[in-house]
């Protein structure tokens, strides 16, 4: 029998508040891996013809999110990361090119920050990846994908500034 979604949230839940910080983060981590292995769990919170971006559940004492992502054909990600929150991504169908970036300025009101290009690995179904507060990443797709994302908060009730790519500082930004 397949994990339900309501399962899943009070799984992650007791993760969180039981092993405050990035320890209850992995643990979530390790939920999503697991419930990505649940091909009735894909087929039932991540259908093919999902939005691109789709709330499940929204914990309301944490405040964390769960979220289901489906895009067709090719998409790419600026550098970016998510404000004062974390996110984990779990790839639950095709593969997502995720690329690591170094911050070298946080960005402001009116200027962009900077990111510098660390590595890239690719993401296939069952993989998931934590990010904490203030890392830097972005996701290419070449093909249509689906995904579980785990925000720690609604990004939807954040604002966020942007970053662009840079192979090294300019000596007026320094």
């Amino acid at each position: 029998m397949s994990t339900t979604l309501e399962q899943f949230a009070a799984k992650c839940k007791d993760a969180l508040k039981s092993q405050p910080g990035t320890a209850g983060r992995k643990a979530v981590c390790g939920l999503v891996q697991d419930v990505l292995k649940e091909p009735e769990f894909v087929a039932n919170y991540i259908p093919e013809g999902t939005p691109e971006r789709k709330v499940l559940y929204e914990d309301p004492e944490l405040g964390f999110a769960i979220l289901a992502h489906a895009y067709v054909g090719a998409k790419n990600s600026k550098p970016h990361d998510h404000g004062p929150s974390w996110a984990i991504y779990g790839q639950a169908a095709g593969e997502t090119i995720m690329t690591d970036w170094e911050c070298l300025s946080r960005p402001t009101e009116t200027v962009p920050g900077k990111a510098k290009h660390i590595r890239d690995y690719t993401m296939k179904p069952g993989d998931a990846y934590l990010y904490d507060p203030g890392v830097l990443h972005s996701p290419r797709r070449e093909g249509s994908t689906r995904l579980l994302r785990i925000e720690g908060i609604n990004m939807e009730k954040v604002k966020r500034y942007p970053y662009e790519a840079v192979d090294t500082l300019s000596p007026a930004a320094e």
